[in-house]
């Protein structure tokens, strides 16, 4: 896992900063301790941070073809190239090295840009083609790995987070307000979408193409739920064991490392069926949790349980109010986006104590839920309990309108009823933002392709959107990559292997949310890897203390930012609203419904910090 940017001049005659591009690759310091490189020619730039993990003496980027007409800078695994090389090397192709990701310079001279059909893996890469002055850019299948970029009046600019692609003197610094409005809506951003204006996040499963001076994105891949009717009849039995098939070789290829590889224990199925199948393929590993002092969100019994049955040395790490109110700045420099969950701060502060115990690549249980049906939502949708009806018929009209645009169909309720909270929204944006909604509202276009909800199952929908809008640029951005990157740290998610993936949406849904529990193919997958006190226990979502705990912490900075005056001079929250959230949150024995609630609260603070942290202005 490393950083990568660079820049392309759009027209001729105009070159590339050599020192700008060096500021944006330092940037990225963080996601690549171990080396850098760079590559330069009139009106291109690249460059590259190195976090060493496969051929620590050999691995170093850019890389170029044998003829040097092709050039590459990737951040990411390929998990296939054993195979992937053995069949170049086969066509003839030299490699100069035992790193992974070669294989795809060569694999480009073969297919150009058909060869992300090809890959298993978690990438973000730029490949140059010197001869046809042609830049290629991919983010992975599910977008693991982020890439970020930027068009100039002279140059397309880019790089794995937004701060080196704000680094260019040719991007400016303001806010999106469309992306401020996507995170108080949506689980949060959702790409193309990032919260600075001008400033653009690579949708998962998409190219881009510089050439002639025009930007062109591609989409290359994206989930297919079956239709009904659509699913060959198999014995129910065949999906679990073909389920921890492919589970087992998609953690087999993410134990491949040249660097220790430890895994996390939340306590939870999905976690301890990856722990199961490590502590089957593979010597002792490290395993690492968060544990908590308040016993209603702790899960460290059902932690240590699974570490024991893994054979893993185990760590814990505690955590309380005052190491989130510690964390939060630092955690949104590196998520570049504000949050309405405290949870990144304790993923940030676990990432820092898997490496300071040696450990730099880390597996995780994530994906298993938006695959086979693990929220609540899903079981409510089984229960025919989605939708429903306000009991007033002009409200019922507009969200029925608001779910076509969003979905192409009015009966789709997905996580709230829209029309009502877009009135709910508006008081707490400020005059101006209120003055300018039209233009800001997320809600104008669908954040996905209706195309790929129609006529599949309700659950296969919700699915659909969970892995869209909560997982991709949320889960696997802000709380994921970020979190672990901030300490050189690579996450790995087996259920995300694009073989298991592309299995997950043959699965039938009665088999994802069963009368005997959901994620129930996951459950009997994991029959004799994890023990039965946690198959058999209910969901138990992972969270932490939110901002009603930070504000009975009496931390004096949080009110500080949370003053009228602040509010007021920066222009984009009602200061007499964002008042009442205080004085609500810190009522008596008031919290935040850990799964049905919005800590708005923390969203204006940690906006707070993000305008503070990237110097944005206020809203005039």
């Amino acid at each position: 896992m490393c950083g990568i940017a660079g820049a392309m001049a759009l027209r001729n005659g105009v070159g590339v900063d050599s020192r700008a591009l060096a500021r944006m690759t330092a940037t990225l310091l963080h996601r690549g301790p171990d080396s850098d490189g760079a590559f330069a020619e009139d009106g291109v730039g690249l460059g590259f941070r190195r976090l060493s993990i496969n051929d620590l003496g050999g691995g170093t980027q850019p890389m170029s073809s044998e003829d040097g007409t092709v050039v590459m800078v990737c951040n990411g695994e390929i998990f296939n190239h054993r195979q992937l090389r053995a069949e170049l090397v086969g066509r003839g192709h030299r490699f100069r090295t035992d790193c992974d990701v070669e294989v795809l310079v060569h694999l480009y001279e073969e297919e150009g840009t058909a060869l992300l059909h090809r890959l298993n893996g978690q990438f973000a890469f730029a490949i140059l083609d010197r001869p046809r002055r042609r830049l290629f850019l991919a983010r992975d299948h599910v977008g693991i790995l982020p890439l970020h970029y930027a068009t100039t009046a002279d140059h397309f600019v880019f790089g794995s987070e937004a701060k080196a692609v704000l680094e260019h003197p040719g991007v400016g610094r303001a806010v999106d307000l469309t992306g401020l409005d996507q995170v108080l809506t949506f689980p949060g951003l959702v790409s193309p979408r990032t919260m600075f204006q001008g400033v653009s996040s690579l949708r998962a499963g998409h190219y881009l193409l510089v050439e002639d001076g025009a930007v062109r994105e591609v989409p290359y891949w994206d989930l297919d739920y079956p239709r009904a009717g659509e699913l060959a009849p198999r014995p129910d039995a065949y999906y679990a064991e073909r389920l921890r098939e492919l589970l087992t070789e998609a953690v087999r290829r993410r134990l491949d490392a040249d660097v220790p590889v430890g895994f996390y224990l939340s306590g939870g199925l999905d976690s301890s069926l990856i722990a199961g199948l490590v502590g089957e393929l593979a010597p002792p590993a490290d395993s690492f949790s968060i544990t908590f002092p308040d016993a209603e969100i702790d899960e460290s019994g059902y932690q240590r349980l699974m570490a024991q049955k893994a054979g893993s040395r185990h760590h814990e790490l505690r955590f309380t109010a005052a190491d989130i109110a510690e964390g939060l700045h630092r955690m949104v420099l590196h998520a570049e986006t504000p949050v309405k969950e405290t949870y990144n701060t304790c993923s940030l502060a676990l990432a820092r104590r898997v490496r300071e115990s040696g450990t730099t690549v880390i597996l995780t249980g994530e994906g298993a839920d938006e695959l086979f049906g693990g929220y609540v939502g899903y079981r409510f949708d089984r229960l025919g309990r989605g939708a429903g009806s306000s009991g007033d018929d002009l409200a019922d009209a507009l969200e029925d309108d608001v779910r076509r645009r969003l979905w192409g169909d009015a009966g789709l309720f997905y996580e709230r009823r829209y029309h009502a909270w877009r009135e709910a929204k508006l008081g707490i944006y400020s005059a101006g933002v209120r003055e300018a909604f039209r233009d800001v509202d997320c809600l104008r276009l669908p954040p996905v392709d209706p195309a790929r909800l129609a006529g599949r199952d309700p659950l296969d929908q919700r699915s659909y959107l969970d892995f869209r809008l909560r997982l991709s640029d949320h889960l696997l951005s802000d709380h994921g990559d970020r979190m672990a990157m901030a300490h050189s740290v690579e996450a790995r998610y087996p259920f995300l292997d694009r073989e298991v993936v592309e299995f997950a949406t043959q699965v039938p849904a009665h088999l994802k949310v069963h009368p005997l529990g959901e994620k129930y193919v996951v459950r009997q997958a994991a029959q004799g890897l994890v023990p039965p006190e946690i198959i058999d226990r209910e969901k138990f979502g992972f969270r932490a203390p939110g901002s009603p705990a930070l504000l009975r912490a009496g931390v004096e900075w949080v009110g500080d930012m949370l003053s009228p005056a602040r509010i007021r001079r920066q222009g984009y929250f009602d200061p007499a609203a964002v008042e009442r959230l205080r004085a609500r949150y810190t009522g008596d024995g008031f919290e935040v419904h850990p799964h049905y609630g919005d800590d708005l609260l923390l969203t204006v603070l940690t906006f707070g910090i993000l305008l503070d942290t990237f110097s944005l202005p206020d809203h005039s």
